[in-house]
């Protein structure tokens, strides 16, 4: 009896109705996926043997995703300041499937996803560095502080957005102006530049 191949594209299907479904309700089951798939549990089975193995690779596709969406944006041709515009404007709109996540800790325990999450974590760091070297955000204010703001206003923006007590066009703008507003110097304008 020959054991059947595991697919990209089917495990990718996975993610993305596993995403789906637990956006909607955290705590759906394994049945509740694999029917959202239109595969059998045995499938899902087959490439998630664990709910655990499931969120864990979830979390590893949302960090890729964010990768892939931040790739996007010309940094070499923009300010500091307008690459964290983009930044929000590029990872805000992926609450939609992710936002689940932060109330999954598992996967914080993850070797390959705490490594990642640190890394864009460094990477967030780099840009506030530039920002406070090019005036725009107050260097009195010590980075870490500044990173970690930045990643408690994106999930502001997605508890605000799914609440519906903002609309999804403009949870990014009023991100980026909380943090110009609150640690910027006040040299720059604190609307987002446009694209």
């Amino acid at each position: 009896m020959s054991q059947k191949k595991s697919s990209p594209s089917t495990r990718l299907g996975l993610l993305e109705a596993a995403g789906a479904v637990l956006a909607r309700n955290p705590g759906a089951a394994m049945a509740d996926i694999a029917q959202k798939a239109g595969v059998g549990r045995a499938t899902l089975y087959r490439y998630f043997p664990t709910r655990d193995d499931l969120i864990r690779a979830l979390t590893m596709e949302s960090l890729r995703l964010s990768d892939e969406a931040t790739q996007k944006i010309p940094m070499n041709q923009l300010s500091a300041e307008e690459v964290l515009a983009q930044v929000f404007e590029a990872i805000v709109p992926l609450g939609d499937r992710f936002r689940f996540l932060l109330n999954e800790p598992l996967a914080l325990y993850d070797p390959e996803v705490k490594a990642t999450s640190d890394r864009q974590r460094d990477e967030l760091a780099q840009l506030v560095e530039a920002m406070k070297a090019e005036g725009s955000l107050d260097r009195a204010v010590p980075t870490a502080w500044m990173v970690a703001a930045v990643d408690a206003l994106v999930y502001a923006a997605w508890d605000a957005v799914e609440d519906g007590t903002v609309a999804r066009r403009d949870a990014a703008a009023l991100a980026f102006r909380t943090i110009m507003r609150g640690l910027g110097t006040g040299k720059t304008a604190p609307e987002p530049p446009s694209k």
